[in-house]
């Protein structure tokens, strides 16, 4: 039953980690990936990083396009027509004027050029204003989802990475602790065929040995398993040959940074400044559809070069040219309530944008609060699994002594071997744990990683 037991909560464990089903194992030529090389790559190639990189630049282009509605507009306009039938108008017959006749007189030319070149400055529109303030603070919103994207991937690479360590330690120690078994039924073999041992006490460790195989071998899929996972966060292809490099490690975070942490969390999640650029960005939409109220000031000039001849013998001599310049104003007098319509539409949408604002303050808080548990929790767990593993490899050490000297039994050999495999679990469980939370708690407050802060900040 001990060996059941164990085998299960290794393959309830396994599959909680990595959140998947096992597969036939993998063996591509592997390319090892540490840490840093996972999370680069993870930046320079994840699709939906890749995504929000174009979104930034967009925004960019959007400021160019506001400002390009203050510049002047220059527009270039040239025709040519030929007349197959001239227009005519009427003039009664002067050189027979008691004729009653009315004859007609043709007008225009068979052949007509103009060229014009028109030019408009907008000299008020407040739309215009409103839009350029709006257009950089869309900007500012981009850049901050950007980088609330950024440390989201770099988390993601990160637990991925750590869920690889993980499973590639469960493996190894599964893989171990089959060889241990292994070794210990080769000496009961030897034993038995002494008439030291009875057939029975072979009989469990051959049963103990190959409780342990299946457990092998699902440890293995689930490393396979993992490393598509990684896979996935790095934006790899499902061939491409991957070997994490590394072990889990307890790398304790600075407690002082708990102090304030539920605190600071709400001035330095990117996520929480791009939503508070949203409601300014409102705001504005609300001010640009106040501003159609208000009339549209512009200046405008024109010259234009024409030529009209009956033949296309034409030179520059033939064009004559004209000019204009001017000020034009409009002002909407009425458009059905469309605009005090839009005026409400936009005050709504900067109310709803408040509204989801509180809310993730209040949900970054909580998050926030939770991680910080979560780790402490980690680390005690931590340091207490230290302390049982050291206890289970002693009691495993002292029950296979007794066993060979013949105190002890199989029963016992067995027992011992499925609690130092459950502290060894455990402890990399809660060493895992605590990592993700330590990848979880600076994502919140938008802190890279040590290996990444002088490349990135």
């Amino acid at each position: 039953m001990t060996e059941v037991r164990m085998h299960r909560m290794l393959g309830l464990l396994l599959m909680f980690v990595l959140g998947v089903s096992p597969s036939p194992a993998q063996s591509p030529i592997e390319k090892v990936y540490t840490l840093d090389k996972v999370v680069r790559t993870a930046l320079q190639k994840n699709p939906e990083l890749a995504a929000s990189r174009l979104e930034v630049e967009r925004a960019n282009a959007r400021v160019m396009e506001a400002w390009g509605y203050a510049l002047p507009a220059v527009d270039f306009s040239g025709q040519y027509s030929r007349a197959l039938k001239k227009p005519v108008f009427f003039l009664p017959d002067f050189q027979n004027p008691n004729s009653g006749r009315i004859v007609p007189i043709e007008v225009g030319s068979n052949h007509a050029m103009t060229f014009s070149i028109t030019a408009r400055q907008t000299l008020f529109n407040a739309t215009v204003i409103v839009g350029v303030g709006a257009a950089r603070i869309y900007q500012s919103v981009t850049k901050e989802i950007y980088k609330a994207r950024e440390h989201e991937t770099i988390a993601k690479a990160r637990k991925a990475y750590y869920a690889s360590l993980l499973a590639a330690e469960v493996r190894d120690m599964m893989r171990s602790t089959l060889k241990n078994a292994e070794e210990n039924l080769k000496n009961v073999q030897l034993l038995r065929r002494q008439g030291l041992l009875s057939d029975y006490d072979e009989l469990r460790a051959n049963v103990g040995v190959e409780n342990l195989r299946p457990s092998v071998i699902q440890a293995e899929n689930n490393y396979a398993l993992s490393l598509d996972g990684l896979r996935a966060v790095m934006g790899l292809a499902p061939s491409e040959p991957v070997e994490v490099q590394g072990r889990l490690t307890f790398e304790p975070i600075d407690t002082a940074l708990f102090a304030d942490a539920v605190e600071r969390v709400l001035e330095a999640n990117h996520q929480l400044r791009a939503l508070r650029h949203q409601v300014d960005v409102n705001r504005a939409f609300v001010s640009a559809q106040r501003s159609n109220y208000f009339p549209v000031l512009a200046a405008f000039g024109n010259y234009q070069y024409q030529v009209a001849k009956n033949s296309l013998n034409i030179s520059t001599n033939d064009f004559i040219g004209s000019s204009t310049v001017g000020l034009s104003v409009s002002f909407n007098l009425f458009e059905g309530l469309q605009t005090s319509s839009r005026v409400e539409q936009a005050e709504i949408d900067v109310k709803k944008t408040q509204e989801q604002l509180t809310g993730l303050e209040t949900s970054l808080r909580t998050a926030m609060h939770s991680t910080v548990l979560q780790l402490e929790q980690a680390r005690k767990r931590i340091e207490a699994q230290g302390k049982t593993v050291e206890q289970a490899e002693r009691g495993y050490k002292i029950a296979t002594t007794r066993f060979l000297s013949g105190s002890g039994t199989q029963l016992e050999v067995n027992d011992a071997q499925v609690a130092l495999t459950q502290a060894q679990v455990n402890r990399f469980q809660a060493v895992y744990e605590y990592l993700v939370a330590a990848a979880d708690f600076e994502q919140l407050l938008g802190i890279y990683p040590t290996f990444l802060q002088s490349t990135l900040e």
